[in-house]
């Protein structure tokens, strides 16, 4: 019988994209977990909305080191200290929302911990993916990140109800320590030979982590230096690089804010329980999951059928996503029953997962050696888009309890939703202006 040969790139793109769902159920966790002990506790919307940022304020820190250790030490070992880093942290501190000071402790160095995880990963999927399977292989992994939140959605208010907030730490520690045993069974580094065609597609050996500078064969049978200085003044003035920066910071407004505030909406806004929901409330993850993936098989097709070049094909998926998405944000607060809400924020995180495999892939396409660097930088202002996003989002529905006491009126939402929405509109014409799909990095 014939051995079936499953390539070694497969796995290691499918551990990524199991890393990429754990980390989101521990994200999702937290917040349906916090916003129960906090109501029981009666902790105003403003304070909520200060203990869930905080986790963003230690992620933003962590991006550019992130992407910094993953180039110099090597993706596959930051990413399994990040991922027992935090959750040792998840197992040992309690879930008690008096505890003001040990939570900010806590989710900072949760954050910290996760920031250095998507930088190694694109730094881990640059050196093991070659150019025609980049698209799906990035948008598969960063799927994960929406089926572990619907999973998230899915089993964890149940588990709430019935074994109480604490239940999830350990349950997402557990996770965590179950994934880092397969990556450090499992994972290892690209094989160091010499090969002359992954070296001219940017990706396998001439990816890995450079000490000093070493010689590598080029295709003409020369030699060549390779350079272990990263060219930050050129990264942080290169306008494509800022064409990603600034998607990825709307993208993650649009999608924290719906993540951290989509329960209270839910539970607030429109007077339902998450449990009676059932499985409707993860609707809008799993549609994500859907599209992600959607979006990068389209990528790819469109790039090795030739019918769009690369740029032209990240231009086009990131704008159909963003702007459909746009409308479909502001349009939230218009519907006031439960398949309403879903359907539109269904609609708005499933085009822009869709719009990801613009914006998202782009590291890969420009700076495929800096991809972990490129991604540390923009996934910082991702960050920030976390910190701004949920907080403020706090700020303005604690200022609309004036007029409605209970926030169950649409319009005590409608900013809520409106500057995500707005942002959507504006990203998609600086990413359609200057970005590009060509190798811009060497």
């Amino acid at each position: 019988m014939k051995r079936i040969n499953f390539p070694k790139r497969y796995l290691i793109v499918i551990l990524t994209f199991i890393c990429t769902s754990v980390c989101y159920v521990e994200r999702v966790g937290f917040s349906i977990a916090y916003t129960v002990a906090a109501d029981a506790a009666g902790i105003n919307q403003s304070s909520k909305g200060k203990i869930l940022s905080t986790f963003y304020y230690g992620y933003a820190c962590s991006q550019v080191p992130g992407g910094w250790a993953a180039q110099k030490i090597g993706g596959r070992k930051v990413l399994l200290l990040s991922f027992v880093l935090w959750s040792m942290t998840c197992a040992l501190v309690p879930l008690d929302p008096s505890r003001v000071l040990t939570l900010v402790i806590a989710r900072l160095l949760v954050g910290v911990a996760q920031g250095f995880i998507f930088p190694s990963i694109h730094t881990v999927l640059a050196q093991w993916v070659p150019p025609h399977e980049k698209s799906r292989s990035v948008s598969l992994t960063t799927s994960g990140m929406y089926l572990g939140a619907a999973a998230g959605m899915l089993f964890l208010p149940s588990l709430v109800k019935y074994k109480g907030p604490q239940s999830v730490f350990l349950a997402e520690a557990a996770l965590g320590a179950m994934w880092s045993v397969l990556w450090f069974l499992y994972a290892t580094d690209p094989p160091r030979s010499e090969h002359p065609k992954a070296t001219a597609a940017g990706f396998g050996e001439s990816l890995l982590p450079i000490i000093g500078g070493q010689k590598y064969k080029v295709e003409n049978g020369g030699n060549s230096i390779r350079s272990s200085k990263i060219p930050w003044k050129r990264i942080f003035f290169s306008l494509p690089v800022w064409a990603i920066v600034v998607n990825n910071f709307t993208f993650h407004y649009a999608l924290y804010v719906l993540m951290n505030w989509l329960p209270t909406y839910f539970e607030l806004g429109l007077q339902l329980s998450l449990q009676e929901m059932g499985s409707s409330k993860m609707v809008p993850y799993l549609n994500m999951f859907i599209f992600s993936n959607i979006g990068g098989m389209l990528a790819d097709h469109f790039v090795t059928k030739r019918i769009f070049s690369v740029t032209n094909t990240r231009k086009f998926l990131n704008t159909i996503g963003f702007l459909v998405a746009s409308l479909a944000l502001i349009a939230i607060p218009v519907f006031r029953t439960s398949d309403g809400a879903v359907l539109c924020s269904s609609v708005a995180l499933g085009f822009l997962a869709l719009g990801r495999a613009g914006f998202a892939v782009n590291h890969m396409d420009i700076a495929p050696r800096y991809a972990g660097i490129v991604m540390g930088v923009s996934n910082t202002a991702g960050t920030l888009a976390g910190i701004i996003g949920v907080d403020l989002s706090g700020k303005l529905l604690e200022a609309a309890k004036s007029i409605d006491s209970d926030l169950s009126s649409p319009e005590s939402w409608r900013m809520v939703f409106f500057i995500p929405g707005l942002l959507c509109i504006l990203s998609s014409f600086v990413f359609l202006l200057f970005s590009t799909g060509e190798r811009i990095f060497d």
